[in-house]
């Protein structure tokens, strides 16, 4: 058991955005809408039952990774 299998018993959030490399039905997807939380992860496109996501709120996680990479490139300046 590890990743997250052991990370999501433990997450507290009304929805979790992931990317499609999180799109596995019972290890991710299952597990989080049993709780009640909303999944925002893109299906993939090799997969056989398409699901639907909310793509608005999948587009302000692109803003959530920019605001992480600036804060990675000015990390120099402010060490």
């Amino acid at each position: 058991m590890d990743g997250a299998d052991v990370l999501l018993p433990m997450v507290e959030a009304e929805a979790v955005l992931g990317d499609k490399a999180y799109d596995a039905q019972e290890r991710v997807i299952e597990a989080l809408t049993n709780r009640g939380i909303e999944v925002v992860i893109p299906p993939k496109k090799n997969r056989k039952e398409l699901r639907n996501y909310d793509e608005i709120l999948y587009k302000a996680r692109h803003l959530i990774e920019n605001l992480f990479a600036k804060l990675k490139e000015y990390r120099a300046i402010a060490t």
